[in-house]
């Protein structure tokens, strides 16, 4: 075999279309768009145009909110703790917060706050500082000897610092 006898499969490249090049190619003229207007041209926008009747997409009812002041917690489950203490990456006998499960290695970054959510098994005896735990997850680690203290997450403090120091301007 030779450089110059390597060939593609047949049938695996297909020449492109040239169009406009004579009534005996069967797309000469029009070159397959039909006749004049609009869509004859190039830049046609038209998806979803209705002739100026109001398109459907807007005649649909519009469902949902998004709230732009909802709180954005990062997530820990209690078999996450649990691996991250089995490997000596959580000291036991510090109180765990946010930045030692980052320093951790277990969350990526804070966001907002940990929320504790309470799937798996804890044998460690923790105390953890979140801003949030469910009631499944403090039960398993009260049970566990450990405690859970659930603060006011960032977002909230700077708001209540804001909020008492307008009040401190109007007095």
């Amino acid at each position: 075999m030779r450089l110059n006898q390597l060939s593609d499969n047949p049938g695996a490249r297909k020449a492109r279309m040239r169009v406009g090049r004579g009534i005996g190619s069967g797309k000469g003229k029009t070159a397959g768009r039909g006749g004049k207007g609009q869509t004859a041209r190039t830049g046609v926008a038209i998806n979803g145009f209705e002739g100026g009747q109001m398109p459907l997409h807007m005649r649909m009812p519009k469902r949902g909110f998004n709230n732009v002041h909802r709180l954005d917690y990062v997530e820990v489950n209690l078999d996450r703790l649990q691996q991250a203490v089995d490997a000596g990456r959580l000291d036991v006998s510090q109180t765990i917060d946010g930045k030692a499960l980052v320093a951790a290695g277990v969350l990526r970054r804070l966001r907002d706050g940990v929320r504790l959510l309470g799937k798996g098994e804890i044998k460690a005896k923790l105390a953890l500082k979140v801003a949030g735990a469910s009631k499944s997850a403090v039960a398993a680690i009260e049970k566990a000897g450990g405690k859970v203290e659930v603060m006011a997450p960032r977002k909230a403090e700077g708001d209540k610092a804001a909020s008492e120091a307008k009040d401190k301007t109007k007095a």
